[in-house]
């Protein structure tokens, strides 16, 4: 899986979203000084497929409050879906799924996937009245029947694509 740097990332915060360590990355990469990474540049985070190779894409629509769910290009089912309220929002750009948690419990319903930015997920809720909405922390929220669908039909490493 290639990352690309966007300004103000350095190595330590790359290693925190995809929950690699730095000198695992460092070797992968064959990084002489960690210190000089600079935007656009393109680092290989290890453990991770090529997103590209899997079939599954996973679009999210801020706007809309949607999750659509896509097989090798065509839309396979599209989700309703809370998101980032006010002061809290949820990020826009590429990702990918890095891990699932069956019953995190509290407000994070039955599943949690994390994506490669630290302290966002995809997640059930325990109100279910709060899909649609602009509600959430930064995470995108959905009905734990869906979000235990979606968790059970794509790998880690799915691609992420939220967008405003």
């Amino acid at each position: 899986m290639q990352h690309i740097v966007k300004p103000g990332e350095t190595l330590s915060s790359i290693s925190g979203d995809y929950r690699v360590p730095v000198t695992e990355i460092i070797r992968a990469n064959s990084i002489q000084n960690p210190n000089l990474i600079y935007p656009g540049q393109l680092i290989q985070i290890p453990g991770y497929p090529d997103p590209a190779t899997l079939p599954y894409t996973i679009y999210v629509s801020l706007t809309q409050r949607t999750l659509t769910l896509q097989k090798n290009g065509s839309t396979v089912k599209v989700y309703p879906v809370g998101v980032g309220r006010m002061l809290h929002d949820t990020p826009t750009g590429n990702f990918i799924i890095i891990n699932k948690a069956p019953n995190p419990g509290g407000p994070f319903g039955t599943m949690w996937m994390s994506i490669s930015k630290i302290h966002y997920g995809i997640h059930g809720t325990n109100d279910p009245s709060s899909i649609g909405k602009y509600v959430s922390r930064g995470c995108i929220r959905m009905y734990n029947r869906d979000v235990e669908e979606l968790a059970n039909t794509i790998p880690i490493g799915t691609a992420v694509l939220i967008a405003p």
